[in-house]
């Protein structure tokens, strides 16, 4: 089998990882904050000190961080990817969900270099990459995609080739973009039917199985209906990061998108009130303390009284 550098070992870095030794791979992780590597080294991968190490040799290099600075990072810095000695039949591919331009700015280094490039995010979250479930959303050469349809098998389950470089890229931005304003309407119909009175587990379980009960809406709404903020799946600042990475790409396009924008400013809002490595689910708390005039324009934070408890940024 061939080898393989994987960049990046957060949460959803690491499950992918898990497949692919679980299928044979022989599989040299990096990631930034080191000890993250630890439970992979234990589970059979080799770990490297740089991205530019854990190149060497290998026939695919997978990237799975967190944002455009990231990204960077590990494939253009001093010690990143194309700083290595890879096969000479490397293909790169980039998980990663990242701004339209960086993606194709990150493509035209790669083709400058001679490395066919899949723009691949994925949609499936966590428990889709353990279970080999995910979708890639794929912006490749078809003849390149093809080479590494076989690989992508081992934690994808579809893959849906929207076009060249950048295509993946656009259509996951467009994504998490309706997602983020669903996540918003979501919090703002609760947080109306609370001040209506309305019995809230009812109020929850009705959601769930009625016309707007979307997958994203149905878990949404069992985290908010149990004030369950702290069990991050999606973190608020990445959801935050991925508006406005989807933003930018409609302003580039010149698309207004009003609904979207406003979700965004929400995500914002929470991030200013200091909870943005809560889950994503935690928007509810925000719209309660500026139904209490605890707002930006009040002293203090926009949700005081949440306890916020420390949580370690994916890296």
């Amino acid at each position: 089998m061939p080898r393989i550098a994987f960049l990046g070992t957060g949460i959803m870095g690491s499950a992918m990882v898990r497949r692919l030794l679980a299928r044979g791979h022989e599989v040299t992780v990096y990631n930034r904050t080191a000890h993250k590597t630890a439970p992979l080294a234990e589970a059979g991968a080799a770990v490297a000190a740089s991205a530019a190490e854990a190149v060497a040799g290998a026939s695919f290099v997978l990237s799975m961080v967190g944002d455009d600075a990231a990204s960077r990072e590990v494939w253009l810095g001093a010690r990143g990817a194309l700083a290595g000695s890879p096969a000479a039949d490397l293909i790169a591919i980039e998980h990663s969900t990242l701004s339209h331009g960086w993606t194709l700015e990150l493509s035209g280094a790669l083709s400058a270099a001679g490395v066919p490039f899949i723009d691949g995010p994925v949609t499936g979250g966590p428990l889709g990459a353990a279970a080999g479930e995910l979708t890639v959303l794929a912006g490749a050469e078809g003849a390149t995609l093809e080479r590494a349809r076989t690989l992508l098998q081992g934690y994808a389950r579809e893959l849906v080739h929207f076009g060249p470089p950048g295509a993946g890229t656009a259509y996951k931005l467009i994504v998490n973009l309706i997602a983020t304003a669903q996540i918003t309407a979501l919090a703002e119909g609760y947080a109306v039917a609370e001040r209506a009175g309305l019995d809230p587990a009812l109020v929850a379980a009705t959601l769930c199985k009625g016309t707007v009960a979307s997958p994203v809406v149905r878990y949404l709404t069992e985290r908010i209906a149990q004030g369950d903020h702290d069990h991050v799946y999606f973190a608020t600042r990445w959801r935050c990061k991925d508006a406005d990475y989807g933003l930018r790409l409609a302003a580039g396009l010149g698309q207004p998108v009003p609904t979207c924008a406003a979700a965004g400013e929400l995500f914002e809002t929470a991030m200013r009130a200091g909870v943005g490595e809560k889950n994503s689910s935690v928007i509810i708390e925000v719209l309660r303390r500026l139904a209490d005039g605890q707002g930006d324009d009040a002293p203090g934070s926009a949700v005081r009284g949440i306890e916020l408890t420390p949580i370690t940024p994916e890296r």
